[in-house]
């Protein structure tokens, strides 16, 4: 296929790059000059996605996706598929579903789990929103570049996992770092902690695989002095977004919401920034 890619950070460049080792030819184009082994850059979005069978999008924000698929979307031709791997609003997802299907195109929103790792390896989870026949365009892509991949419903709906899933992992970190932190000034050793929990009631990926505790279980970014594998601003952004949602539709998410406030804290203090998501249990060991 011809593959038209706007955005390329950290996310995106490795994304596309397994999509060149595939045999796909991708036009990319990002305000940041970058180059990608096979990827042959335009000098702007237009000229990216113009006579593309695909054009696949991973951007920081809905308002940012909006202003590119308003660029380009004139120029696609009817049957593109308009592939949006960011992690936006559902408001915003279904808004560009609903421009795309006028022009005839098919739009597929699917973010995705598994940070610069699984793009880089090809390991993503991607949860897709859409047509069954817009999934089924999209679905060899996402072969390429993931190992897993979920057709969660009409537009938005993968937006919707997306968010719910990160809703869930926010406040079980959050959970996980206060019973470390607890545990610590009972006086239990954190590998005893972990042995227990690991395999008992308490059992959660935060803890099993993830664990925020530095030389405890599996290796993970806590053993790296926090260097991000899921960047805290990251985490927080999509809290926020679940919070949108649930105000949207007016559902109780009394977690959700404090796990947002307490990221935003994190965040706020400072002491988040360019840090894992699994650092905040810095704050509750400094309380």
């Amino acid at each position: 296929m011809k593959i038209g890619f706007i955005g390329l950070g950290n996310m995106g460049a490795p994304m596309a790059a397994n999509l060149v080792k595939a045999g796909h030819e991708v036009i990319g184009f990002d305000p940041v000059d970058v180059n990608i082994d096979g990827v042959s850059m335009a000098r702007n979005a237009l000229d990216a996605t113009m006579n593309s069978d695909i054009v696949i999008t991973m951007l920081p924000n809905g308002r940012i996706l909006r202003s590119v698929v308003d660029e380009i979307i004139g120029s696609l031709k009817p049957g593109t598929g308009l592939v949006d791997c960011s992690t936006v609003d559902v408001e915003n997802a279904q808004m560009v579903a609903n421009k795309a299907l006028v022009r005839e195109l098919l739009p597929v929103d699917a973010p995705v789990s598994g940070g610069v790792t699984g793009a880089t390896n090809g390991t993503l989870t991607f949860m897709a929103g859409g047509s069954d026949a817009a999934f089924e365009k999209a679905r060899p892509l996402f072969e390429i570049m993931g190992q897993k991949v979920v057709h969660c419903g009409e537009s938005g709906a993968g937006q919707v996992a997306k968010i719910c899933n990160n809703m869930i992992l926010g406040a079980t970190m959050i959970a996980t770092c206060e019973t470390i932190a607890l545990a610590d000034k009972l006086g239990l050793e954190r590998q005893k902690l972990f042995d227990v929990v690991s395999t008992s009631s308490g059992y959660s990926w935060s803890m099993n695989a993830y664990c925020p505790a530095p030389g405890i279980g599996p290796k993970s970014p806590s053993d790296n002095n926090y260097a991000p594998g899921f960047a805290a601003e990251l985490m927080l952004k999509d809290l926020d977004l679940s919070q949108q949602a649930a105000t949207m539709v007016k559902a109780d998410t009394p977690m959700g919401k404090l796990a947002t406030q307490i990221y935003r804290e994190f965040i706020d203090s400072g002491n988040g920034l360019g840090k894992d998501f699994s650092a905040v249990l810095q704050q509750f060991e400094s309380h």
